[in-house]
């Protein structure tokens, strides 16, 4: 089918849930995609945080086959290798003692509300189920994990959301201290607020939640779901905070584009979770499990952390650089890593659509912050040409003043 056809049948039976940009993807390659009509496109938005070793990484291609051909699924009633490797790598590689494994991150930041209510009810003190969120955060859009979300524009036409979620300020501790009563069970946060705006926290942040944790005797969840998986140069985000969480949740860049999520807790929470507490039909399945795996092991082996490090250094340089270039545009440059984000003045949607058309694919978050969240394999050149296009579309933005 051609473009058209294409667009017009999915107007005509899918649900109307995204407002999509007129462009069909036909394929892709490392990090470079290409539409139905045979144009190429840098991509800046790698599936929105999810395919950080690329498109069509043949090691990712070559172990789908060779599980597929053997065992796709078999439910969790029964034991399989690869999710039990998988399981392994991710304890070795973590804070923590299990894994539980999902389909999705709203689904991994379902399990961790979850668990934590069930850990105190199991410790004698059910009413504590209070958990706060910050405003600004994105948890995902189930029922519990929208309550949690501290947007109005995701949880607006959902009313009544469900109790128990005290909504404060990011990076105000104060306000933390404020909401925290007799009823709260944790604390749930990102590292770096991505869906929020890429809102990076102060440097002792994170430290002060968990020092107000292990005062109160409460829980530490961090939804690692965008920045895990090598996103800001280290395999979780955590690691550059020095903190260690209860309970954290990972999804996205997991399987490199299957859909996989998990949640990882110590011993002395997990074991809230007994047989039959919680569960997923397709959790883990061999396939997912096998290429998350094969994931894992190309960012250790291909020493894809440390290109990401190196490589979203340079990026974040050559992004301050367009900042002193054009300061009545650009407001201010965050993020660690790969998951960067440029505030500018004024809505961001023209600037993604004239990157569009010039060949680069990039996303905006919050109507004015330009996120930049490619393959962790991009090149210096390929973000060499992304900032000359920048930089002819905000000189062309001056010259229109």
């Amino acid at each position: 089918m051609n473009k058209e056809a294409i667009i017009q049948k999915e107007k005509s039976f899918l649900a109307g849930t995204y407002t999509r940009f007129p462009l069909v993807i036909s394929r892709g390659k490392r990090c470079t995609v290409w539409d139905s009509e045979g144009r190429s496109y840098t991509d800046f938005v790698a599936g929105i945080a999810v395919c950080n070793l690329g498109h069509a990484n043949q090691r990712i291609a070559d172990t789908m086959y060779s599980q597929a051909k053997r065992l796709i699924h078999a439910s969790n009633l029964y034991y399989t290798e690869p999710q039990t490797l998988l399981g392994e790598w991710l304890i070795e590689k973590s804070f923590a003692d299990r894994v539980f494994f999902c389909n999705s991150g709203a689904e991994a930041n379902e399990a961790a509300i979850k668990l934590a209510r069930k850990f105190f009810k199991d410790h004698g003190k059910p009413e504590r189920f209070r958990i706060i969120t910050m405003e600004g955060s994105f948890h995902g859009r189930t029922m519990a994990t929208l309550s949690a979300t501290g947007q109005d524009k995701v949880r607006k036409g959902f009313d009544p959301l469900l109790e128990g979620f005290d909504i404060v300020p990011f990076n105000n501790t104060e306000a933390i201290d404020n909401a925290i009563n007799d009823k709260t069970c944790a604390i749930m946060l990102e590292p770096i607020q991505g869906e929020g705006g890429v809102r990076c926290p102060s440097r002792s942040y994170l430290k002060d939640i968990r020092e107000i944790c292990n005062e109160q005797g409460i829980l530490l969840i961090l939804d690692e779901v965008q920045t895990g998986m090598g996103r800001t140069g280290t395999l979780f985000a955590y690691e550059q905070f020095g903190v260690e969480p209860d309970i954290m949740t990972l999804a996205k860049a997991l399987a490199n584009g299957l859909p996989m999520g998990a949640m990882l807790a110590t011993e002395k929470v997990a074991k809230a979770f007994g047989p039959g507490s919680h569960a997923s039909t397709f959790g883990g399945n061999p396939l997912v499990a096998s290429v998350a795996l094969c994931v894992l092991k190309i960012l250790f082996e291909d020493n894809v952390l440390r290109h990401c490090q190196e490589t979203g250094k340079y990026f974040k340089d050559r992004l301050d650089g367009l900042k002193l270039k054009y300061p009545f545009i650009i407001k201010e440059i965050r993020g660690k890593g790969l998951l960067l984000g440029m505030e500018i003045d004024g809505d961001g949607s023209s600037i993604v659509n004239s990157c569009m058309e010039r060949g680069f694919l990039i996303n905006c978050t919050q109507r004015n912050v330009l996120r930049f969240i490619p393959p962790l394999i991009i090149s210096r050149d390929e973000i060499d040409d992304l900032i000359t296009c920048l930089d002819q579309i905000f000189k062309e933005m001056v010259e229109d003043r």
